[in-house]
């Protein structure tokens, strides 16, 4: 979704042509962490720390994208983006000290390092809620600001946004361009079924160990008509998806 937003090269398709049945899972939560003993425990500690490392999958990844957006909008000064992890791995990276911050799930947190929370390992700084107004119920992350609080300029706050968008809209169920009408509507209808059937929400658990909020087929295709293309918003949200240094605010 973000490649074709940013009109990345050898994209070639356009959202606004294909016909949208929903999505199962409609993301979730983004927290920025900092291990504790790097002793960045403040917002001002955290601008003032000059090369924090943060860990990430290859340029180009969500998680390194989104990574680049908290730092961006947070005002860190020259941060290092660490890249080749799996998501494991940038976790491993973290007790080892390879790496000094990550942004994740809250939910992932609590199902793969609850101890980072109960033993105080990590400092959390800002949360992307989405969808925007909905905190997190856990205390840890419930009184975190959301990140466009950070944000100093009306782009700023459409770069978030945009990658808030991104974040709900997380993994769609399309049909290809021209599929006849009927038999959208019959599909679409079938995924309305789905999502209202409480059954489906109990073996959704059951298989992945996670909850799902889904969106209904006229809730996705909003998102996607909606989602930012300001020229001023694209162009900074190439330069976040690139291995160069963060752009000046």
């Amino acid at each position: 979704m973000p490649n074709a937003v940013l009109e990345t090269s050898g994209v070639l398709y356009d959202l606004r042509r294909f016909v949208y049945l929903g999505a199962i899972y409609s993301g979730t939560h983004e927290v920025f962490l900092t291990r504790k003993d790097t002793g960045l425990n403040t917002l001002e500690k955290l601008r003032a720390a000059s090369g924090v490392r943060v860990g990430a999958q290859e340029v180009g990844h969500v998680n390194y994208i989104n990574g680049r957006v908290f730092a961006y909008v947070l005002g860190m000064k020259e941060p290092k983006f660490v890249t080749g992890y799996s998501g494991p791995e940038v976790d491993a990276a973290i007790l080892q000290r390879e790496v000094d911050a990550r942004v994740t799930p809250p939910d992932t947190i609590l199902r793969r390092q609850r101890e980072w929370i109960e033993k105080g390992l990590v400092d959390f700084h800002a949360i992307l809620e989405v969808p925007k107004g909905e905190k997190h119920p856990h205390p840890a992350f419930a009184k975190l600001s959301d990140l466009e609080s950070f944000a100093g300029s009306p782009w700023e706050r459409e770069l978030v946004t945009a990658v808030r968008a991104f974040r709900m809209i997380g993994q769609p169920q399309v049909l290809p361009p021209g599929t006849p009408r009927d038999r959208a509507q019959i599909l679409q209808e079938a995924m309305r079924k789905t999502f209202k059937d409480p059954g489906f929400y109990k073996e959704y658990k059951k298989l992945t160990g996670d909850e799902t909020v889904p969106l209904m087929p006229e809730e996705l295709e909003s998102a996607i008509k909606n989602l930012p293309r300001e020229p001023e918003v694209i162009e900074l949200l190439k330069k976040l998806a690139g291995p160069d240094a963060l752009p000046p605010r």
